[in-house]
C-alpha cells in the first residue's frame, strides 16, 4: 500500500480534532467489522425489541473494500461465542452488502437475558475477515406480564385548589429493606418514578441518569430504565431508596403565556413509581422485589420543585440513613399504598438519558448591593447551579437564575421567565414575575454540598442572596446538563468568527434537549416541531439523533389527534396557533412528524421508522387532505421570525404539498406502488394549484417576492424551468436590497443554503452568513452572545437568548463547506463537494455517519487546491474536485488518470467528478493560466 501524504494544516487539525491522528494512519489489516450497534447503542442495557437491529461499520484504512456477505453468530453463553457457537441465531454466510439494520432473526428472545454476538464479513476479493470483538445486547420486559410491580404513592391526595400547589410540598421518599441470601451473579433495576426520581442502593446511586424518565404524554406511554446495580449490592441485608420530584408529570397549575394549563391536557398525578429489583444468583436462581404496598414512604426535604419556578430545599429535614440503614424505624415512616398510575404503556427508553456532562466554573463574582451577588458562568447553558457553602443552620440561600445583566450589573431574568408571566397573569399562586429560582437551607453541618435535583434552568449568570459572608469562584459552579448524545461532526475553518459560531451552535443545541428538542431551556422548555424542521439537519451533522428522534417521532404520534392531526408541540400542551383545527397545530410544525421520519431514513437508514409510522402518517395526510379549501391550506405561521412581511399562506400550500410529497415517497419505499401513485398525482395537483395562484408569470416573483417567498419557491422545485432564472434574479436582487443581509424566518434560512449550494451560489451564502452587522449570526457573537438568539435582533425583556431555531448555518458548514452528503439512505453513497467561498482559505471536518467516519479536508493556497478525503469501508463516493477544464488534477503525488482506485465520472461546471470506494484520497489541483 502507497503511503498517504496528509500534510497540510496537520498541527491545526491534530490540535482541533485529536481523532485526525488515528484516522490518518494506516493498517494494514483486513477489513474488520468494528463499532457494533444494536439499535443504535453500542451495548445497550435494556431493550424491548423482539427483533432488534445490529449494525457494524469498517474505517477508511484500505482503499476499495465492499462487503459482499457477512455471517453473524448469537449466543446467550459468551463461552459458548468465543467457541464459535451461535446458539440463538447462526446466519451462516449472507450474501448482502447491508452492514446496517440487519434485523434479528433468530429464536425468540427472552426477556432479562443477555445475548453475545459477532460478527465477520467478506470483501469484494473473496476475503473474509476475522470475527469482530464480541457486542452485546440486553433484553428488559418484552411484554406486559414481565411485570411484577405495582405503581406506589405515598398516600397523599392532589390539590384541589390550584394556589395550593406553590406551596410546601415535601417530596416522598421510598425505602425497601431486603436481603440477598446468597451471593448475587447479577442484578438489575428497572424502574419508572414520576415525573422525576432518584434511585439508590445501599446509599449508593443507581446509574448516572438525572430528570429522568423523559417526558411524554404519560397517558399513553411512560419509560423506565435498566440499570446494573451488582457493584452495589452485598451478601446478606440491604437497602433501596427512591426519591421522587414533580417534573412534569405532576405539573403544577402554570398558566403559560396567561392561558395554556398542561394540566389541561395532559394526565397528570401526583408523584409515583413503578420499580422492579431482578437478582440473578451464581447458582442460576432468581429472585424479584417489585414495589408494592410493603414499601415504606416519609417526606424529604425538597420542600417544593417545579419544572419552570425551581426548587427549594431544607437540609434540616434531611433523613439521615433513609436509604442506607437497614431496618431503620422513625415516627416518619408510613407503609406506602398502591395507586393507579398513569394509563400509558411502560417502554424501555430509547432516547440517550440526561446526564450533567460538563462542570463550569463562574468566571467572576460581584457584589452588587450588601448581601447580593452576581456570579458570571461566562457561558450560557442549560443546568442548575452547585454550591459548596459553610453556616449556621436555618441560613436560607436564594439563588435567581438569568441570561442578562443590566448596565448596573444587576441580574436580567426577563427572558427566561416561565411563559412570559411578567405581570400576575399566570394563575392563582404563581408568583407576579414567574422566574427560576432556587433556595437551600443549611443545616450547619461543616461544608454543605448541594445542587437542585428536579429542574433546570436556562442561565448565564446566577444572582445569590443570604450568603453567609462572601462567595468565592470555588464555591459555585455550573453543572450543564442534555440528553447525552454523542458527538458526530467536527468543523474548522479559517474564519476564526464561524468556529465561534459553531461552538455557540452546539451550546444551543445541548441546551435544549432534555429528552424533548425545546425552543428555549428558561421560558417554555417545550417541543416545538416548526423549529425541528429548521435545525434537524444541522442537529444530525453535530450530534447522533437516531434514538432521540425515534422517542420525538413517537411523542407526535403519541398526541396525533383524533381526527389525524399532529400536535404543534410534543408533547402537546394545548397550544395549536393557526392549525386546521381540533388542536392540530400549522403545517410547518405539523411537518416535523413526517419530516422527521424521513430524516432517520436518509441519514441512518431507517425503514422501520415508516413501517411503523405508516397508518398514523396516512391518517395525518387524510385530515390534512379534508381540511384543505379550494385543494390548499392557507393558514399558518408560516417563515416565524422573518424581518419581512411573511408569505402566510404561499407557505401553508408549500409545506401541505410537502406533506403528501413525503406520502408518495414513503408508499414508494414500503413497495406500495398505488398508494405512492396517489400520493403522487395529488402533490402534482397541489403544485400545479400553487403555481397558478401565487406564480406572476414572466417574472419568476412568487406571492410577495421576498427572501423568504423566493428561497421557498426554489426549495421546493416549483419554478418553472422557463422562469427559474428569473426567480433566481428577483432573490439576488432582494439580497442587494438588503445589503446582502438575510431577512428570513427559521424555515427559508434553513433552505436558503440548500438552494444556494444547488445553485452552485456558495459564494453568496458565505456573504449573506459572513455579515457582521445587524442581522446576521456575526451581529450575535459582536453583541456577547454565546448561544444562538430567538430573534435577529438582540432582545432583553423578551425573547430568548438561547433558542436553536436559527441553527441552520451549522448544517451549512457540513453540506456546503466540508461538502458532506448522502446519496443514499444512510450514507450508502456519499456525495463530497466542498464548495470554497469568500475569503475562507481552508475548511476540515469529519461527520461520523452509521457507515463510519467521513472527513473532507480543503485548502487555497497560490492557486493550489488541496483536497483530502476519508471515504469509510462499503460505502461508494462521488467526489467533486473543484477545477477547471485544464487544471492539473494529482492524486497523492500521481495524475489522477492514472490512479486505477478512481474514476472519472464527468466534468460538470467547474468541477471534476470522481468515484471512488473506501479509503483516503489526496486530491492536488495547480490552476493552469
Amino acid at each position: 500500500m502507497r503511503s498517504r501524504k496528509f500534510y497540510w494544516q496537520k498541527s491545526i487539525i491534530t490540535l482541533l480534532f485529536g481523532q485526525f491522528v488515528a484516522i490518518y494512519t494506516i493498517c494494514a489489516a483486513p477489513m474488520l467489522p468494528e463499532k457494533l450497534t444494536c439499535e443504535y447503542t453500542e451495548n445497550p442495557l435494556g431493550i424491548d425489541i423482539a427483533r432488534p437491529r445490529l449494525s457494524w461499520i469498517f474505517s477508511a484504512d484500505q482503499r476499495n473494500q465492499r462487503q459482499t456477505a457477512y455471517e453473524i453468530l448469537v449466543s446467550d453463553n459468551i463461552a459458548e461465542l468465543n467457541k464459535g457457537n451461535g446458539t440463538i441465531w447462526t446466519t451462516g454466510r449472507v450474501i448482502s452488502a447491508e452492514n446496517t439494520n440487519v434485523v434479528y432473526d433468530g429464536v425468540a428472545l427472552k426477556p432479562f437475558t443477555r445475548y453475545f454476538w459477532k460478527v465477520r464479513a467478506y470483501n469484494n476479493s473473496g476475503e473474509v475477515s476475522p470475527w469482530s470483538g464480541a457486542a452485546w445486547f440486553e433484553t428488559a420486559m418484552l411484554s406486559a406480564g414481565d411485570w411484577s410491580a405495582k405503581w406506589i404513592g405515598d398516600g397523599s391526595r392532589q390539590f384541589e385548589r390550584d394556589e395550593d400547589f406553590f406551596k410546601d410540598d415535601p417530596n416522598p421518599l421510598f425505602r425497601k429493606d431486603f436481603r440477598a441470601g446468597k451471593q448475587v451473579a447479577s442484578a438489575r433495576l428497572y424502574i419508572c418514578g414520576l415525573g422525576y426520581y432518584e434511585a439508590y442502593i445501599n446509599g449508593k446511586r443507581a446509574g448516572d441518569h438525572i430528570l429522568d424518565p423523559g417526558w411524554t404524554n404519560y397517558g399513553k406511554e411512560c419509560l423506565y430504565a435498566t440499570y446494573d446495580i451488582t457493584s452495589l449490592l452485598k451478601k446478606g441485608d440491604n437497602a433501596m431508596g427512591i426519591m421522587l420530584g414533580n417534573g412534569w408529570y405532576n405539573a403544577a397549575p402554570i398558566r403559560l403565556f396567561g392561558r395554556f394549563v398542561l394540566r389541561n391536557v395532559q394526565q397528570t398525578g401526583r408523584p409515583c413509581v413503578i420499580a422492579q429489583l431482578r437478582l440473578t444468583y451464581t447458582d442460576g436462581k432468581t429472585e424479584v422485589i417489585g414495589t408494592d404496598q410493603s414499601w415504606n414512604t416519609l417526606p424529604g426535604p425538597v420542600l417544593r420543585n417545579n419544572i419552570y419556578l425551581g426548587e427549594h430545599y431544607d437540609a434540616r429535614l434531611e433523613k439521615d440513613g433513609w436509604n442506607t440503614k437497614f431496618g431503620q424505624s422513625s415516627s416518619l415512616v408510613k407503609q406506602a399504598e398502591e395507586v393507579k398510575g398513569p394509563d400509558g404503556i411502560l417502554s424501555a427508553q430509547v432516547q440517550p438519558p440526561v446526564r450533567i456532562t460538563k462542570v463550569i466554573k463562574p468566571i467572576s463574582i460581584a457584589q452588587t448591593s450588601p448581601g447580593t451577588f452576581l456570579v458570571d458562568m461566562g457561558q450560557n447553558f442549560a443546568g442548575v447551579a452547585r454550591i459548596r457553602v459553610r453556616g449556621k443552620a436555618g441560613t436560607k440561600i436564594v439563588m435567581r437564575y438569568g441570561e442578562d445583566k443590566y448596565a448596573d450589573g444587576t441580574i436580567d431574568v426577563m427572558t427566561t421567565v416561565a411563559g412570559q408571566i411578567k405581570n400576575g397573569n399566570g394563575g392563582p399562586g404563581v408568583p407576579k414575575v414567574a422566574w427560576q429560582e432556587d433556595s437551600y437551607i443549611l443545616k450547619g453541618e461543616g461544608i454543605e454540598t448541594w445542587a437542585p435535583r428536579f429542574t433546570f434552568h436556562g442561565f448565564r449568570y446566577v444572582e445569590i442572596k443570604g450568603w453567609p459572608g462572601i462567595p468565592q469562584t470555588g464555591d459555585i459552579e455550573g453543572l450543564r446538563m442534555n440528553s447525552d448524545v454523542l458527538p458526530t461532526g467536527e468543523f474548522s475553518c479559517s474564519d476564526t468568527i464561524f468556529n465561534k459560531l459553531d461552538q455557540n451552535i452546539q451550546w444551543t443545541f445541548l441546551s435544549n434537549i432534555f429528552s424533548v428538542q425545546s425552543d428555549c431551556p428558561g421560558r417554555e422548555k417545550l417541543g416545538y416541531g416548526g423549529d425541528m424542521v429548521a435545525t434537524a439537519n444541522a442537529f444530525i451533522y453535530h450530534f447522533d439523533m437516531a434514538n432521540f428522534y425515534r422517542k420525538t417521532i413517537r411523542d407526535f404520534v403519541n398526541d396525533q389527534r383524533p381526527p389525524g392531526g399532529i400536535t404543534e408541540t410534543a408533547p402537546y400542551v394545548g397550544i395549536a396557533d393557526r392549525g386546521p383545527g381540533d388542536g392540530s397545530g400549522p403545517l410547518g410544525w405539523q411537518l416535523a412528524y413526517p419530516f422527521l421520519i424521513q430524516q432517520l431514513y436518509e441519514f441512518y437508514g431507517d425503514k422501520r421508522i415508516i413501517e411503523d409510522n405508516y397508518p398514523a402518517l396516512a391518517r395525518q395526510a387524510a385530515f390534512l387532505k379534508q381540511t384543505a379549501v379550494e385543494g390548499l391550506h392557507w393558514i399558518d405561521i408560516s417563515d416565524h421570525e422573518a424581518l419581512d412581511t411573511k408569505p402566510e399562506s404561499f407557505s401553508a400550500a408549500l409545506f401541505y404539498y410537502h406533506h403528501i410529497m413525503l406520502m408518495a415517497e414513503f408508499a414508494d419505499i414500503l413497495g406500495k406502488g398505488n398508494e405512492a401513485k396517489e400520493y403522487a398525482s395529488s402533490a402534482a395537483q397541489i403544485r400545479n394549484a400553487i403555481i397558478s395562484r401565487y406564480l406572476v408569470n414572466n417574472t419568476g416573483r412568487f406571492d410577495n417576492a421576498t427572501q423568504s417567498a423566493q428561497i421557498l419557491a426554489l426549495w421546493y422545485k416549483i419554478v418553472p424551468e422557463k422562469e427559474k432564472e428569473r426567480a433566481v434574479k428577483v432573490l439576488m436582487d432582494e439580497f442587494a436590497r438588503h445589503d446582502w443581509h438575510l431577512s428570513t424566518g427559521i424555515f427559508s434560512t434553513k433552505m436558503m443554503f440548500d438552494v444556494l449550494r444547488d445553485l452552485d451560489s456558495n459564494d453568496v451564502a458565505w456573504r449573506v452568513a459572513a455579515q457582521k452587522t445587524f442581522p446576521g449570526w456575526k451581529y450575535m457573537i459582536d453583541k456577547g452572545a454565546t448561544t444562538l438568539w430567538e430573534t435577529w435582533a438582540y432582545s432583553d425583556n423578551v425573547y430568548s437568548q438561547n433558542h436553536p431555531m436559527f441553527g441552520s448555518v451549522g448544517e451549512w458548514f457540513y453540506r456546503s463547506l466540508l461538502g458532506i452528503n448522502p446519496a443514499a439512505p444512510g450514507f450508502e453513497k456519499i456525495i463530497i463537494k466542498p464548495q470554497p467561498a469568500g475569503d475562507l482559505t481552508y475548511a476540515a471536518g469529519s461527520y461520523r455517519s452509521v457507515k463510519g467516519n467521513i472527513v473532507s479536508n480543503w485548502k487555497l493556497s497560490g492557486g493550489i487546491f488541496l483536497l483530502e478525503v476519508a471515504v469509510p469501508g462499503n460505502t461508494i463516493a462521488e467526489i467533486w474536485v473543484s477545477a477547471a477544464e485544464n487544471d492539473t488534477i494529482t492524486e497523492d503525488g500521481q495524475p489522477v488518470e492514472a490512479v486505477k482506485d478512481i474514476r472519472l465520472l464527468r466534468r460538470e461546471k467547474h468541477y471534476a467528478v470522481f468515484e471512488t470506494g473506501s479509503g483516503k484520497y489526496s486530491f492536488e489541483v495547480r490552476r493552469r493560466p
